[in-house]
């Protein structure tokens, strides 16, 4: 069974990406945080965007 903490599986761009110094987002060091936070985001974006094509469609 393959370990839900895979690198394989592990955003590692997005995490080395995050902002340093920044006033509007918060550094996340620990990489199971920050990987648990970035699956909700995702998920949360694709809910957003599938509304969206969802309200396109009745509105045409």
């Amino acid at each position: 069974m393959p370990s839900p903490y895979s690198p394989i599986n592990f955003p590692l761009w997005q995490f080395l990406q995050q902002p340093v110094f920044s006033a509007e987002t918060k550094l996340i060091l620990n990489p199971r945080q920050f990987e648990y936070l970035y699956r909700i985001e995702l998920l949360e974006r694709c809910f957003a965007q599938e509304a969206n094509s969802v309200n396109r469609n009745l509105t045409e």
